[in-house]
């Protein structure tokens, strides 16, 4: 069964840069999507990024040309740069994996909250 670890979420300045990890246990491959969504305090989980093979990328509205997705696939694991932090950037970041028909797991969550 595939397990997902956040990590490296915290406090940051506005305008300052964090990089999460998410590292994936168990039956994984790089044909599988791993993807990072955020969730705001009274608001939908967001989507944030998304990576398959390491070569299909793509970003939500709110964060294009600010965060950086990239997947190292020896290690199982995504991560998610994040530069030029704003307020509204602050939520619980979460990994997703999926592999359709067989498994659609979320990680725990991070919490990333920006300071002005």
């Amino acid at each position: 069964q595939v397990q997902l670890v956040e990590s490296g979420g915290g406090l940051a300045q506005v305008g300052g840069s964090l990089r999460l990890s998410c590292v994936a246990s168990g039956n994984i491959f790089s044909g599988d999507s791993m993807s990072w969504y955020r969730q705001a305090p009274g608001k939908q989980r967001e989507f944030v990024a998304y990576t398959r093979a390491g070569r299909d990328i793509s970003y939500g509205d709110s964060v294009e040309g600010r965060f950086t997705a990239s997947r190292d696939n020896s290690k199982n694991t995504i991560y998610l740069s994040m530069n030029d932090l704003k307020p509204e950037d602050t939520a619980v970041y979460y990994c997703r994996a999926r592999r359709p028909g067989e498994f659609d797991i979320w990680g725990q969550g991070t919490q990333v909250t920006v300071s002005s």
